[in-house]
């Protein structure tokens, strides 16, 4: 079992930076592929970030590429996400996800790839 807890939402303008941050606890948390989805209202959870236990293998979705970074301090149990130049559409419920894996460099952007789920934080963007 792994417990993930988010922090870092809020309230921002467009243009403004937040990072996130994702809290494990638990069995051998670095152990895990992490990732970043996101819900917006009245849509699916769809993927932003994943990084691979190692921290070495990172894909993001197009929409993100090159605004936002993940990160992950294994010695922390902590994973980051830095967002950038944030836009209106980047408003929703940030959840960050842990999915088992055997192999260091493996990244999943499948949400049903992924075991355990935060409680999740929001952002909203908005002038």
């Amino acid at each position: 079992q792994v417990q993930l807890i988010e922090s870092g939402g809020g309230l921002v303008q467009p243009g403004v930076s937040l990072r996130l941050s994702c809290a494990a606890s638990g069995r051998t948390p670095n152990a895990y592929t992490m990732g970043w989805f996101r819900q917006a209202p009245g849509k699916e959870r769809e993927f932003v970030a994943t990084i691979s236990r190692n921290g070495r293998s990172i894909r993001y979705t197009d929409s993100v590429e090159g605004r936002f970074t993940i990160s992950r301090d294994n010695a922390k149990n902590t994973m980051y996400l830095q967002m950038n130049s944030l836009k209106p559409e980047g408003t929703g419920v940030y959840y960050c996800a842990a999915a088992a894996v055997l192999y260091d460099i493996i990244t999943f952007r499948e949400r049903s790839r992924y075991d355990y789920w935060g409680q999740g934080t929001q952002v909203t963007v908005s002038s």
